[in-house]
């Protein structure tokens, strides 16, 4: 296993070497995400919002988190931030497991899944940041695009791997399909994870005599870049809380395929075009996935078949694939070295808090109107974020 920072190691070795435990968590993001809110709208019986609000708070505890993560990464480094967000995933899977055992106990079971969520948000703030940060730390400051670049690939391959893997757990004979197989292994992931981050060398914050950003500060700084962020992540919460839910309605089978689709095409596009971040830079990238987002949303909207389900979840993965870095880049550089931990933290929130909101909002949408008006407004929400980023090219202070 190569852990030391020799600096004959190509930056992207350095990158690969650390990013696995970003890999390992979102994993075990991806497992329920074709289980959970079908078990809980399905198996427990509340409502579709409910079930779509009990995914959101997995973002609301990332969102939550963000601050702290972001922080301690400045202060005393990357390493101990990935350890603990390694462990809080652990205990995350044990609770989802937990909450499996007790199908016929629908409040037990459903604040269980609650408390599950709520860890598994806080593992992923902090492992991601950690992991982020760290890589920085290893290739230096010029390479934070492929840094960046890199941790979404694996975040959204995790993603892409643990959908099907936890649809093919779910058909397991009880008492060990579901929830309880799901759960053990999004368990077991993370601790193979500590078993080797043991080996790794840790990288030491940056010193400055400089008084630490506030977090307020933060977030004043990547405003408008999170802005246009929020706005895109609308389009990945539709997919990645009610795909499965719409393919129900419809009787189809193959939801975690779509997702994986989502994903593959999100992997694909972010290894093949992240180097037009640098080329065409951040705001005309953003721009160009926010329309390509917005069409995969409309093409799920208006046409109600298994084939354009399919094409949309792509066009869609595709769209959100480079957001991020293509505005993350420009938000986190923004800070200085000493406080990219906080910046990238609070550029995050963004990202977090749109997908928490959006089980308040797309639930009750599709409830008064249908899937497709949920679909459309999502797309909606895309057209404006392209709109932002536009504005950001006629103000260059912020790009």
């Amino acid at each position: 296993m190569a852990t030391a920072q020799t600096s004959a190691a190509s930056p992207i070795r350095k990158v690969l070497s650390v990013v696995l435990f970003n890999l390992l968590v979102y994993i075990v993001i991806g497992m329920p995400n074709a289980v959970l809110t079908i078990f809980v709208h399905t198996t427990l019986g509340y409502s579709t919002t409910l079930a779509g609000l009990t995914f959101a708070l997995q973002y609301l505890a990332t969102f939550a988190a963000r601050s702290s993560a972001g922080r301690l990464v400045d202060r005393i480094g990357p390493k101990p931030v990935v350890i603990g967000g390694l462990l809080t995933c652990v205990c995350s899977g044990l609770l989802l497991g937990g909450a499996g055992l007790l199908p016929y106990a629908p409040s037990a079971s459903l604040a269980i899944i609650l408390l599950s969520r709520l860890f598994l948000g806080w593992a992923e703030s902090w492992t991601a940041t950690g992991v982020i940060i760290w890589n920085i730390h290893r290739v230096g400051a010029e390479n934070t695009a492929l840094a960046i670049s890199w941790n979404g690939i694996c975040s959204y391959g995790g993603i892409a791997l643990g959908a099907p893997v936890g649809a093919a757990l779910a058909l397991l004979p009880a008492p060990y399909g579901g929830l309880v197989s799901v759960g053990a292994l999004s368990a077991a992931l993370p601790l193979f994870g500590l078993a080797l981050i043991g080996f790794y060398h840790g990288a030491q914050p940056h010193p400055s005599t400089e008084t630490p950003i506030a977090f307020s500060k933060a977030l004043h700084l990547v405003l408008w870049h999170g802005s246009a962020l929020a706005a895109g992540s609308i389009g990945f919460a539709a997919i990645s809380s009610f795909l499965a839910l719409y393919y129900a309605a419809h009787h189809w089978t193959g939801a975690a395929t779509a997702l994986a689709v989502f994903g593959i095409v999100f992997v694909c596009i972010r290894f093949f075009f992240a180097s037009q971040i640098k080329r065409r830079g951040g705001v005309f990238v953003a721009i160009v996935s926010l329309l390509v987002e917005a069409i995969g949303l409309v093409v799920i909207g208006v046409f109600p078949s298994h084939t354009s389900a399919l094409l949309g979840a792509a066009l869609t993965g595709a769209g959100f694939s480079l957001l991020f870095p293509a505005l993350g880049v420009l938000a986190v550089n923004k800070a200085g070295p000493h406080n990219r931990g906080a910046a990238l933290s609070a550029y995050s929130i963004f990202l977090d808090l749109a997908i928490a909101c959006s089980g308040f909002t797309l639930g009750p949408i599709i409830e008064l109107a249908g899937y497709p008006a949920m679909f459309l407004a999502s797309a909606t929400c895309c057209l404006v974020g392209a709109i932002i980023s536009y504005l950001l090219t006629r103000a260059p202070d912020h790009t």
